[in-house]
């Protein structure tokens, strides 16, 4: 059986923020094994698992995107919506708009430091829309 919900995510200002629990909270009866997939409906967004506990993971992970893919570069053409959204386009196909998680036990089964994070690239992207399949 294949179902599939949609979640929206309220506005979070740029940064790296650890969603997990927001994502959990809002899916249906989980089966006892499977995957759950959540897709990313945005090209200035994006979805990674990473470190949950340690708040100086989400802000080194700032400080090297936005070294490595600085805002506003000169050599950027893409230049209409503003200086942070070619960047953003960037760093969004680095990290990704998909993340595959087994079910197990009727609960997602992410290790013990893993945490889902939604990495918001834009300083105005307001909400974001992610797909969840669940696939049993």
């Amino acid at each position: 059986m294949v179902r599939s919900i949609e979640i929206t995510l309220p506005h979070y200002e740029r940064g790296y923020h650890l969603v997990t629990k927001e994502i959990f909270t809002r899916l249906p009866e989980l089966p006892q094994a499977g995957l759950l997939h959540l897709f990313m409906r945005h090209t200035s967004a994006a979805l990674t698992i990473n470190e949950n506990a340690d708040p100086d993971v989400r802000r080194d992970f700032a400080s090297f995107f936005d070294r490595a893919v600085p805002d506003g570069a000169s050599y950027f053409l893409h230049t209409c919506e503003g200086d942070d959204d070619m960047s953003a386009h960037i760093k969004a196909s680095l990290l990704g708009a998909s993340l595959t998680i087994p079910i197990r036990n009727g609960r997602p089964d992410l290790g013990t430091w893993q945490g889902i994070y939604l990495c918001e690239f834009r300083n105005d992207g307001g909400s974001r829309r992610i797909t969840a399949t669940i696939v049993e």
